[in-house]
């Protein structure tokens, strides 16, 4: 016999089942806090928008009422459920003319829908025609069959109820409704995972905007001046450009800010969302600050750590660090979920971007926090290829627009691309103005021009004649060796940058390596050996690294070598060289590499070609901004173009799989590896490890690799393979190849026919 309280969850590991009423009651009341909370920015329909979320919560798990749902939750079993529990909240929201939730409802485990796969359903969308094993008999037929009873239950428990509302039109805002289920989703997932005790409540911290302003002029006024008048100089321009962006208008609502490197963009421009976030009315929820690279994610945290955090608080209450694209859905692996709870959040642009595209419950869990947040895209030259703008700027504009959002989007090499016809053509809606506004925050055109000088014959561009042969690993060697040192050499892929170190090592050179090859954790301990090694002023040595260190870093080389990629690439490379204007002469090459133990990065080829039709004098005489621009123009007409019009159908035509697929910033099939074997084995025991850990101690390997490698993962996470988290358990160099060393003695046996067995 059936237990008379139904459940929503079964009792597991000696904690106790959750009634169907408890859940329920509190998804409602979550998802509703998460809707008023957003919709505080919103300007568009307000009650209705809370209306969609909340009776979609009403709804959700309307399913799990089924008698044979209700024997497989009651018994504590965790064989899946027998019916498929979401289409029946669907077939209620759409019985009562409540599409919208109906939709949100059906997404709440499957994700958002594809509008062909959903008219290809013999005109029944968002239902599910599968067959049940059991009965023989359609999922969708089951539960129409069964509703009336499941609606009777639901009364029983005396949860709450939706009435009958008018037709209700399809909403077709992909980003409104992306928000929507994030707010659902967040409340549905938390709850579940709150109950198995994988989750814990985030108590709100007091954003104290005004009071972390005082505290960051205090940060600035506090910073050395500097030994010679050249570091003085720089030192007072940075303090212009902060007075210049904290003192600056706060509107219109999307700004740049394209002041050269070095110049303290991190600190002025966090000093201007500062006071956005205070003087806006009402104040802002959060400030976003996205990074391009994992590397200097921990950098930043620090310094906003040490400048913004206010006496008698935690700094990892104040700043939180996100370094993981994986939002897990598992209920082992919730925990290890980054939310956007923190008043100042630093992330990753693979973490932001693919969040503002995705199409799946999990990844969309945070997205609800965005409204009435600020954003600060830090290097966005580097932050996502040139085909995504185009999309990302129509979701941007009408976060911006519609949902009180403050966006700047800052570099030192700052591409316009929304100025360019190619691009303006197709980001402007058709009713909207064919003039696109974007302010620098600096207004001064005297600082423009002293910041300006500063960049100005810091360095050279150079490269060989275009008839000479691409460097193999020994002609590269031989190459670098001899031009003046320090040496900075980045190169497109992880295995490259690892041969050539392995090969400079091999034959007695002074090496460094810096890639993701290493854990965090380790590149943190590399970065400061390099820093370290740069302040001692010896000469002789070469860094050989990925992109890794094209942002964000404070390292200033006497000569630069760079793997062609892309003309932004290679003036971010320039800043790593000479960076101070030390060094006389200084000299950034553009290469081209060949070799068979060389990998070679597919996703380039397009930024690759339009960097190759730029000439050495062209490179030399525009201005960074103008090169980037410039560069993103040649890109359209070698294939981005159609890359871009294709988003853009799809997410005009509801097609949000397909959307969510393209617009995977970095377009690889990685996967989250333990490299720390007692962290390992905790999560495979069921303990709870820290957030910080789980970053610090993993790294992301290919696919291919982690078949070719037989490694199983600890927890197997359902939805998505890309979400699992694996263990490392072959050997591992912390000081200077991290996982490489064992992949590169395996490519050796492998290349000489041997095999893994």
């Amino acid at each position: 016999m059936l237990n008379e309280a139904p459940l929503a969850h079964s009792p597991r590991d000696g904690i106790p089942a959750q009634t169907y009423y408890d859940h329920v009651n509190n998804v409602t009341e979550q998802a509703r806090e998460n809707a008023q909370k957003a919709t505080a920015y919103y300007k568009g329909e307000t009650n209705g928008f809370i209306e969609w979320v909340e009776s979609a919560a009403v709804y959700h798990d309307l399913g799990k009422l089924d008698c044979a749902n209700q024997r497989v939750l009651q018994a504590g079993s965790r064989k899946p459920l027998p019916i498929a529990h979401d289409d029946a909240g669907v077939a209620e929201l759409l019985k009562i003319g409540r599409q919208e939730s109906a939709i949100l409802a059906f997404g709440h485990h499957k994700g958002l829908f594809s509008r062909s796969e959903e008219q290809g359903k013999q005109r029944r969308p968002f239902r599910q025609l599968d067959i049940i094993a059991s009965i023989g008999e359609k999922v969708a037929n089951h539960v129409d069959n069964e509703l009336e009873n499941y609606e009777r239950s639901h009364i029983a428990t005396k949860c709450p109820i939706k009435g009958q509302l008018e037709h209700q039109t399809i909403h077709n805002n992909g980003f409104t409704r992306r928000i929507a289920l994030s707010c659902l989703v967040d409340a549905d997932h938390g709850d579940t995972a709150r109950h198995y005790g994988n989750e814990t409540e985030i108590p709100e911290v007091e954003r104290r905007w005004k009071e972390r302003l005082v505290a960051l002029q205090h940060y600035v006024n506090n910073l050395p001046e500097g030994d010679t008048n050249q570091e003085r100089n720089r030192n007072y321009l940075r303090k212009r450009l902060f007075e210049a962006c904290r003192d600056t208008m706060i509107t219109p609502s999307i700004r740049t800010c394209d002041a050269p490197v070095g110049s303290g963009k991190t600190t002025a421009i966090m000093a201007h969302l500062l006071r956005v976030a205070s003087e806006h009315s009402p104040e802002l929820r959060h400030i976003i600050i996205v990074l391009p690279f994992t590397n200097i994610i921990t950098q930043s945290v620090e310094i906003y750590r040490e400048a913004l955090v206010l006496e008698g608080e935690r700094p990892e209450d104040i700043v939180a660090e996100h370094h993981h694209r994986a939002d897990f859905e598992n209920l082992d692996l919730r925990q290890y979920a980054t939310l956007w709870k923190a008043p100042i959040i630093v992330t990753t642009a693979v973490q932001f971007f693919e969040t503002l595209a995705s199409h799946h419950p999990a990844r969309l869990r945070k997205l609800h926090e965005l409204p009435g947040s600020a954003v600060f895209v830090d290097e966005m030259h580097a932050a996502i290829p040139s085909h995504l703008w185009p999309q990302m700027w129509r979701w941007l504009k009408t976060w911006t627009s519609d949902w009180g959002g403050h966006l700047v989007l800052a570099s030192g090499s700052l591409a316009r691309f929304w100025e360019l016809d190619e691009y303006k053509d197709i980001i402007l809606e058709s009713d909207e103005n064919s003039t696109i506004q974007v302010p620098d925050l600096v207004t001064d055109d005297v600082l423009r021009n002293d910041l300006k000088q500063t960049e100005e014959r810091r360095i050279t561009y150079k490269r060989r004649p275009k008839d000479a042969d691409a460097f193999d690993c020994q002609s590269l060697i031989e190459f670098i060796t001899k031009k003046p040192g320090p040496r900075l050499v980045v190169v497109n892929t992880v295995q490259t940058a690892a041969v050539i170190a392995q090969s400079m090592h091999k034959n007695g050179y002074d090496v460094l390596h810096l890639s993701t090859a290493l854990a965090p954790i380790h590149r943190t301990i590399m970065v400061e050996r390099i820093k370290q090694q740069l302040r001692c002023g010896t000469k002789d040595w070469t860094l050989v690294a990925t992109t890794c260190v094209e942002a964000g870093m404070n390292f200033s080389f006497r000569t630069g070598f760079r793997e062609c990629a892309s003309a932004a690439s290679l003036i971010q490379l320039g800043g790593r060289v000479s960076r101070g204007n030390e060094f006389s002469n200084a000299e950034v090459w553009d290469i081209y590499l060949q070799d068979d133990r060389f990998k070679c990065n597919s996703a380039l080829s397009i930024s690759r070609l339009a960097l190759d039709d730029f000439s050495v004098n062209e490179l030399n005489e525009m201005h960074p901004s103008q090169l980037a621009t410039f560069a993103m123009k040649r890109e359209w007409t070698q294939g981005a173009d159609d890359k871009a019009k294709k988003i853009l159908k799809d997410e005009k035509g509801m097609e949000y799989k397909a959307v969510s697929n393209a617009c995977r910033v970095i377009d690889s099939d990685t996967r989250t590896v333990i490299i720390d074997k007692h962290l390992a084995k905790s999560i495979r025991k069921g303990k709870k490890v820290s957030k910080t850990d789980l970053i610090n101690y993993s790294v992301q390997i290919w696919a291919n690799k982690i078949n070719k490698l037989g490694l199983l993962p600890i927890i197997q996470e359902s939805y998505s393979s890309d979400a699992s988290i694996y263990e490392w358990a072959r050997d591992y160099d912390p000081d200077f190849l991290g996982y490489m060393k064992e992949l590169l003695k395996l490519e050796e046996l492998f290349r000489d026919g041997g095999g893994i067995i």
